[in-house]
């Protein structure tokens, strides 16, 4: 007599996502080595893991398309791993740190984010993007680069393709930015806390804003951190926003090339559960709910989950389309840098900060 074992539905599921996961783990390995290797050779990392892990997930779907065994764990990934990490990302940030910014700094800042995503869009469609692309790169330069563009791309239903080329080119010009910042902070003839809010408003993820920051002292450094994560509290308003215009951002293209309706934005997408848990972990720090010594860990767990999500997008992306984008999505995010800076300028010189 034959015995049949029934699976428990949730070991099913789980053996179903085992396949994608393990790939997606397995580049994130890669390239967390591959930073350390940079680390040890040139003592700072010129790309970041989260950098290398979509460039790195792409070059495998380049040699190799997963099938479907795979698909279920990729996307589990690159959009459950990723909508956690935005959550725990709130951690980051606290009332506390928003108060020692004073009222005329966090409402210069958050002018400076609301006015940089409007030109930088208009920067975008100018130079052909899709309207959605245009946003992720509006985003991306104006917010905190590869974490805005992660928690915005699921709220306005991004295509994987333009996420990992948002990502990519917003990475490299990046690094470009954390090189020739303090030459134009002597050029200006900028004084530490001018630099430290220049750094804080430009650049893209806080370890830039430090590295960058460190030439010009510790007060440059403490007044880019803070700025920094003034602004990135900015990302959850901003996405609020993102999605109530998305109904209205027309068809988008699909890495296939044919275009698709957008989808219409129920309640669930106006208020995403991911940006909800976002301000309410902010609320929790606030309150101090958050204990001191889980906040690092918790940063540390965002961005992992934030580089194993990224390995996913890479998994899911034609290198192909990349290159279609390559040109105009470069000029875009040059542009809309350039424009972020010159705003960035124009807010330090009304704060009079000396």
């Amino acid at each position: 007599m034959a015995f049949a074992i029934e699976i428990p539905g949730e070991i099913s599921a789980l053996r179903r996502l085992l396949p994608g996961m393990a790939i997606c783990l397995a580049i994130t390995l890669a390239a967390i080595a591959f930073e350390a290797i940079e680390r040890a050779a040139f003592g700072r990392a010129w790309l970041e893991s989260l950098v290398l892990a979509i460039l790195a997930g792409a070059v495998v779907r380049s040699v190799w398309s997963p099938g479907r065994r795979w698909q279920p764990g990729i996307v589990f990934c690159g959009k459950t791993l990723l909508e956690v990490a935005v959550v725990l990302l709130g951690a980051s940030v606290s009332a506390a740190m928003i108060a020692k910014a004073g009222p005329i700094m966090v409402a210069g800042i958050a002018l400076t984010v609301v006015v940089a995503i409007s030109c930088s869009y208009a920067i975008g469609r100018a130079m052909r993007l899709s309207p959605r692309m245009a946003l992720l790169v509006a985003c991306g330069n104006s917010i905190c680069g590869n974490s805005a563009i992660a928690a915005v791309a699921p709220v306005i239903d991004a295509d994987s393709d333009d996420v990992a080329a948002a990502i990519s080119f917003t990475a490299v010009l990046g690094v470009a930015v954390v090189l020739g910042l303090p030459l134009l902070g002597i050029l200006l003839g900028l004084n530490v806390l001018q630099y430290g809010t220049l750094a804080g408003l430009t650049i893209y993820a806080v370890p830039q804003v430090l590295a960058a920051a460190a030439p010009m002292g510790p007060v440059a450094v403490q007044m880019g951190a803070l700025v920094k994560l003034v602004r990135v509290l900015m990302l959850g308003p901003v996405c609020l926003v993102m999605a109530l215009l998305a109904p209205h951002l027309g068809e988008t293209l699909t890495s296939s090339g044919v275009a698709t309706p957008a989808r219409k934005v129920g309640l669930s997408h106006l208020v995403p559960w991911f940006i909800v848990g976002f301000l309410g972990l902010v609320a929790l720090r606030s309150v101090d709910w958050v204990p001191h010594a889980m906040v690092l860990p918790i940063g540390q767990a965002s961005s992992l989950l934030t580089v194993v999500a990224m390995a996913a997008l890479g998994l899911g992306v034609d290198m192909r389309a990349l290159r279609q984008a390559g040109g105009r999505a470069t000029a875009a995010v040059v542009l809309s840098l350039a424009t972020l800076g010159a705003i960035s300028l124009a807010l330090i010189a009304c704060l009079h900060l000396g």
